[in-house]
């Protein structure tokens, strides 16, 4: 059987939109609280822009290049290109669907008004505009005129824009042509005073300028007035192994991502025939590239409306991240941690315990090192001063500042620099590589000799979107890791590169090879007649050897049970290829972002976390790291994990064979949703402990054996 074949193969970037698809489901869900779905349909469009900027700017760079190697699924970039056209406009059109026939009359229903058009304003209102416009508009926008002294200006890349046509009021037949940049830094809703105290009336902030557009060209008459937005190509491209100075050089690109080539035009449904040939024509954009919007251009507004006050009963009950019952308040953490391993489960348990870890290593007299890989990190990040007080402190501290993390350079770059001033040594990474690790190595000299202490996670160091995310990690001072981790930053630091691992499995040399060997040692035990069975869980799938190797253990026999959040290019179910591979999407209110793996082993289970995905892009051009979990207890928690994941009949999808999705039918079972029941677990864990219970010790469900995964 040629399992090559690309037949049996769905492509990435069709797979990530049939994703995206499934967030839009829950904008489309009318069970759940109106806020909540303004979020989801929200997420899409940000989620679209990105798409764009980074997946099909490639596709196109690689048309530009004339790349013409076929993917997995058979098609070459142009023809993936042609493909996506169709369903890129197609989800479009879904989005706005849902915007006009769900989204506004259900927020209508709660007397929440959004003014689509200025011409609808009552005069109160409109008076209300204006005067908003004069006083705080007006003093930030910059009207650009375009003729033969000025030429058509450089429209930044995701930025809001409306162009006009304009006369001369001398009688001139002449059309000129203008643009204005609708200001990012001002509030894109605004409230209007409504006619009952009981209703909220909003308007955009482009509406508000184009009905007050006039008064930036007092000498002409506005002929028409139409918003526009164009994506640009924001994938970096770095030439590494040239570069003298890889921070210098990664400043000097993101200044260009704001200019890089057009890739999409937004416009309003019905723009003057004139404005849209010059748009074309000066943004140098196909006719594929451009999309008519029947409504308002950028919808993430939405995410904006989320914070308007007194509609809690339209959101969501928050959650608060519960203590981590291993792990008291105020407790010394590496005494606790030499009791045993702990395992930590975000955003169901607090962040807290990982802030600490480095908090107070940054202040212990007995610590003399702190070795740390950063991938992203949030905006005002404790453990940025912690590390930065630990190395006024004396410590001797290693930081790793992955300055090529898509989208956070900016970010990175600023923390680096910090980092550095206060005396921390900083690395930027390998070249040709990016580390997404996630570990943390403190290094303390105690009574018996030094100990190393660890924390390995399969999400950031992140204490924002700890809250979001679904993660997990472990603190550990097992002795063979702490070796391991120690051979990890020499590796990064250096150029060492270790004979051997203990425990850990690091890409981009051993990971892949180590999981092809877990997938075929299933698959030998399933040939052998002995128990043999994977459960897995990841963002995306899409490495091919990978896949092939899966293939070839469902032939063998082998249950394979996937949990892939985003990008599937593996088919399940295709007949004499997957019969017995089943997988499914979860897609809630937290974005499913850990990493799991599972091997049946003949009875005696192998229990793995990691910050990799099963992608070329992970296993093959980045340093990730993959840890066993040995402990007993957790392994089982573990499993548990897993177990309640598969079990999902309110958030889950189930891949089909021809590579779409369905929702998980509940029918006559119980409505199980895991999201919710892991907040009640950690709920209900951290109350035992508090009552006296068993430290740490999960209660677990009946179902949380290797056969129920």
């Amino acid at each position: 059987m040629n399992f090559r074949n690309p037949e049996f193969y769905t492509n990435r970037e069709l797979s990530w939109l049939r994703f995206n698809a499934r967030v839009l489901s829950e904008a489309r869900d009318a069970s759940l609280p109106l806020f909540e779905r303004l979020k989801f349909l929200s997420i899409t469009v940000s989620n679209l822009d990105e798409f764009f900027m980074v997946r099909v700017a490639s596709l196109k760079d690689m048309v530009h290049a004339g790349y013409n190697k076929k993917d997995i699924s058979g098609l070459s970039p142009k023809e993936q290109l042609e493909v996506l056209y169709g369903e890129i406009h197609r989800f479009v059109d879904l989005q706005y669907d849902t915007y006009k026939e769900l989204i506004i009359p259900a927020l209508q229903e709660n007397r929440v008004g959004i003014v689509e058009h200025h011409e609808e304003l009552t005069r109160e209102q409109g008076a209300y505009a204006d005067r908003f416009f004069a006083e705080n508009v007006y003093p930030v926008l910059t009207p650009m005129a375009v003729d033969s002294s000025r030429p058509f200006p450089l429209i930044k890349n995701k930025s809001l824009n409306l162009c006009a046509l304009l006369s001369k009021k001398d009688g001139s037949k002449e059309v000129e042509f203008a643009t204005v940049q609708v200001p990012s830094v001002l509030p894109r809703i605004v409230e209007l005073p409504s006619a009952d105290s009981d209703t909220v009336t909003l308007i955009r902030l482009e509406e508000i300028i184009e009905r007050n557009i006039s008064k930036l060209f007092l000498n002409y008459d506005v002929l028409c007035a139409y918003p526009f937005r164009i994506m640009r190509n924001a994938d970096l491209t770095i030439e590494e192994e040239e570069a003298e100075d890889l921070l210098k050089e990664i400043e000097k690109q993101i200044k260009k991502r704001q200019w890089g080539e057009a890739i999409r035009l937004e416009v309003e449904a019905g723009i003057d025939k004139r404005l849209l040939k010059i748009l074309k024509k000066e943004l140098k954009v196909s006719s594929e590239d451009i999309y008519p919007i029947v409504g308002p251009l950028d919808l993430t507004f939405l995410m904006k409306m989320y914070s308007l006050p007194g509609f809690e009963h339209l959101k969501r009950k928050g959650f608060e991240p519960q203590p981590v019952p291993a792990l008291p308040s105020g407790c010394n953490l590496f005494e606790e941690i030499r009791k045993g391993d702990v395992l930590l489960h975000h955003p169901y348990q607090t962040f807290t315990p990982v802030v600490r870890f480095i908090e107070q290593a940054a202040t212990d007299e007995k610590v003399l090192a702190i070795k740390q890989t950063l991938y992203r990190v949030s905006g005002n990040s404790p453990i940025i001063k912690a590390l930065s007080k630990a190395a006024e402190n004396g410590k001797q501290v290693t930081v790793l500042v992955e300055l090529k993390a898509r989208f956070d350079e900016e970010n990175n770059i600023v923390w680096a620099k910090m980092l550095e001033q206060a005396g921390c040594h900083v690395i930027y990474g390998l070249v040709g590589l990016k580390t997404h690790s996630k570990i943390t190595l403190v290094v303390r000299r105690e009574e018996d000799g030094i100990r190393r202490y660890v924390h390995l996670g399969t999400g950031n160091y992140n204490d924002a979107t700890a809250k979001l995310y679904t993660d997990t990690g472990l603190l550990t001072c097992d002795e063979a890791i702490g070796e391991d981790a120690t051979a990890v930053f020499n590796m990064l630091s250096g150029y060492s590169e270790p004979p051997g691992w203990n425990k850990l499995s690091v890409a981009p040399l051993w990971l892949k090879k180590k999981f092809l060997r877990l997938i075929d040692r299933e698959a030998q035990n399933a040939k052998a007649g002995r128990p043999a069975r994977i459960a897995a869980k990841m963002n995306s799938l899409c490495d091919p050897d990978i896949i092939e190797a899966l293939y070839e253990a469902s032939c063998a026999g082998v249950e394979i049970h996937l949990l892939v959040r985003g990008i599937c290019s593996l088919r399940a179910g295709v007949k004499d290829v997957s019969e017995n591979i089943f997988v499914r999407s979860i897609v809630g209110d937290y974005l499913e972002h850990s990493r799991i793996f599972y091997f049946e082993n003949d009875l005696s289970p192998e229990v793995y976390m990691a910050s990799a995905d099963w992608m070329p892009r992970n296993l093959d051009r980045r340093v990730e790291i993959m840890f066993p979990i040995e402990n007993p207890d957790l392994k089982k928690e573990v499993m548990h994990i897993l177990d309640l994941q598969f079990r999902d009949n309110v958030k889950a999808h189930r891949l089909m064979p021809d590579g779409t999705y369905e929702k998980v039918q509940r029918g006559e079972d119980e409505r199980f949703a895991c999201q919710e029941i892991f907040c009640q677990e950690a709920k209900k864990a951290a109350k035992q402990k508090k009552k006296g219970g068993e430290g740490g010790k999960r209660v677990f469900i009946p179902k949380t054996s290797a056969d129920d995964i």
